[in-house]
């Protein structure tokens, strides 16, 4: 296969990852030719690994461990960096410089900038009234926020004392808040009187009082005024500005030292198979990870700018605050990344110097679909690395980035989860990039593809795996003492080896093809079929907006139906419905071709962008979704239901 970009001779040698590598060649006294042969050392090696990882990426400790693991044959179970004592806002914040940290940039136009040492006095001065509230460690504080610069201070302020952080997205329901804050019992809880999205302001008040109402362990409520209106807040119990909640004496900032493995996040499943779980996410093994994914497989210095599309109640928003600790500057946005005619996040990249431009596959595909050529209208000039998540990136978006986007430019797909809040795959600045292929496995991340036969497999499918352990394996759930749904969620299916739900292909190469979520997978005649596989064809058809497929129970067996979103204007016929099927025929197998193509007018996906096969499964079958408050655009799945085309 020949690659779509290859880099140059000096962006190897000036890459992190080869500092990284000479560092550990020198450091033991071996050489490693090719990248596989660093990865498979950093898997087997797991103690000499972190323990590079940890200097080479300056960990800032008060207390040193003693050693990097205990029990290194349980998983879960393993213990990392005992008795070492370690604050992640302390490592997030070791600057204290006139370079910009944050850049806040909302859809109305809105900007806002903090400087290192601003962020550095904005986070002492929360700190201190979060003490004089009386916050300790173990206390949890909740976010119902934009993407913004002063919800990274919430974080870092809750974080330096020791208490955790929980946050949602303001478009969440009040039920869907509830879910999951909830579960957790915050005592404070941040928001703004507003946000904007699609060009439309959407108050915040009134849902976060009824919050509050329904859970009684929230002692304040914080309103940050974001859109500059009119804000009252005498009719709401417990509620205070930002400005005179932080008017306190001012303190100097201390950071409470912790143990490697203190609580720092609760972050949430999707919920759309029941109340989400509440997963506890360590302050070290976050760290750890995040320090190793920016900085080597990011290739992220002091001199970046760095973006990633999210919102808060997504784990790519923990992931990119993390890059604080690089001591590179990062751009914020919230509103809808299409706002300006498509324009709004490459104007972006422009005006601030983006370097490292983090997105969707949906968002990739949506620019294609609109026709828009970036390389045409803008500079991009600065960009040298493009990341894309959410869902497997298509062929079809590979060949648009370096047709219409950039040619010189790192296109990085990378791969992980919620449940581990980084990356079992993702991009290398030094190795090839081919089109429907992420790079390479992580560093210190023993991936492999097993095959029902619980076989490790290369170039063909298999059920996503981690044989070994990892710092960011979650400590577990909240209200979970047992850990029985922790480990009937990731270890039921294999005992000791992580099971993380993806089907995906190992390929010769080395790089990875995530063919979707395992218990999507569909399965006519019994042979396995990933979702992304069919997406991957549908996409390159012009009149198709979008799609979802599913498996449906049809005379004891199952058969592929494919939904389709089509272009303003079109209605499916047998014509389209043929090129369709051709196309996946042609560049497939007979086994993916669906036996029935329907449209529809929307397809439902959660808050953060994912399409929800599984519910929409459930409601052709006339099964309830039992947690509607987790997506996006929940009166959708009414579509799906008694389909006169699904009867034959």
């Amino acid at each position: 296969m020949i690659p779509l970009w290859r880099p140059n001779e000096e962006r190897i040698a000036n890459s992190q990852m080869t500092h990284f590598q000479r560092y550990v060649e020198q450091r033991l006294n071996q050489t490693f030719p090719t990248y596989d042969a660093l990865h498979q050392w950093s898997v087997i090696e797991t103690d000499d690994f972190w323990a590079a990882i940890w200097d080479f990426c300056d960990v800032k400790a008060t207390a040193r461990y003693h050693r990097v693991t205990s029990n290194l044959d349980k998983f879960p179970g393993t213990s990392w960096f005992n008795g070492c004592e370690l604050n992640f806002a302390e490592n997030m914040m070791r600057h204290n410089d006139d370079q910009v940290a944050l850049v806040g940039l909302l859809e109305n136009g809105q900007r806002s900038s903090y400087t290192y040492a601003a962020l550095y006095h904005e986070v002492e001065r929360l700190v201190s009234a979060m003490r004089h509230h009386g916050i300790t460690k173990g206390d949890r504080i909740a976010g119902l926020m934009p993407n913004i610069p002063e919800t990274v201070i919430a974080m870092l302020a809750t974080t330096a004392i020791g208490a955790i952080w929980s946050s949602c997205s303001p478009d969440f329901g009040t039920n869907g808040a509830c879910d999951r804050f909830g579960q957790i019992s915050p005592r404070l809880l941040f928001t703004t009187e507003a946000y904007v999205y699609n060009g439309k302001v959407n108050d915040c008040l009134e849902k976060v009082t009824s919050i509050q109402k329904r859970i009684d362990s929230i002692e304040k409520i914080i309103v940050l005024p974001l859109l500059n209106q009119t804000m009252s807040l005498t009719q709401m119990e417990k509620a205070e500005s930002y400005g005179d909640f932080v008017q306190k004496d001012i303190t100097p900032l201390t950071f409470t030292p912790l143990p490697f493995d203190h609580p720092l996040y609760i972050m949430y499943s999707s919920g759309t198979t029941g109340v989400p779980k509440c997963i506890v996410h360590g302050a070290g093994g976050t760290l750890i990870q995040h320090l190793k994914e920016h900085k080597l497989h990011t290739d992220i210095s002091r001199t970046d700018t760095l973006f990633y599309f999210t919102t808060c109640g997504w784990m790519m928003w923990n992931w990119l605050v993390s890059g604080l600790s690089t001591g590179c500057t990062l751009v914020l946005y919230d509103g809808s990344p299409f706002a300006n005619e498509g324009n709004v996040l490459l104007d972006a990249i422009d005006d601030e110097g983006i370097t490292v431009f983090g997105t969707s596959a949906r968002y990739i595909a949506g620019l294609e679909k609109q026709g828009l050529k970036p390389a045409k209208t803008h500079q991009l000039s600065s960009v040298k690395t493009i990341l894309s998540t959410g869902s497997p990136l298509s062929e079809t978006s590979y060949e648009y980035i370096y047709r219409d986007f950039k040619a010189d430019v790192c296109l990085s797909s990378i791969s992980g989860g919620t449940d581990i809040i980084s990356c079992f795959m993702l991009g290398n600045p030094n190795l090839p990039v081919y089109a429907g292929e992420i790079q390479c496995r992580g560093l210190g991340m023993a991936v492999e593809f097993w095959n029902q036969r619980n076989e490790s497999v290369t170039d063909a499918g298999g059920e996503l795996v981690c044989t070994r352990p990892f710092p960011s394996t979650p400590i577990g759930f909240w209200q979970d003492p047992e850990d029985e749904r922790f480990l009937k969620a990731y270890f039921a299916e294999h005992p000791g080896i992580w099971t993380h739900g993806d089907y995906g292909e190992l390929t010769e190469s080395g790089g990875i093809v995530i063919q979707g979520r395992s218990d999507a997978v569909l399965n006519p005649a019994g042979v396995r079929i990933g979702t992304a596989e069919i997406y991957r064809q549908v996409e390159t058809i012009s009149e198709v907006v979008d799609s979802i497929a599913i498996g449906q129970d049809w005379q004891g067996d199952e058969r592929v139906v494919l939904f389709v979103v089509l272009k303003p204007g079109i209605k499916l016929n047998d014509r389209l419905i043929e090129t369709i099927k051709l196309t996946i025929r042609q560049n497939t197998t007979p086994r993916h071709v669906p036996a029935k193509v329907i449209q529809v007018a929307d397809i439902p996906r959660t808050i953060s962008g994912k399409i929800v096969e599984l519910a929409v499964r459930k409601v052709i079958h006339n099964k309830p979704v039992e947690n509607t408050d987790a997506l996006a655009n929940p009166e959708t799945l009414d579509l799906f239901k008694n389909l006169p085309e699904l009867q034959s």
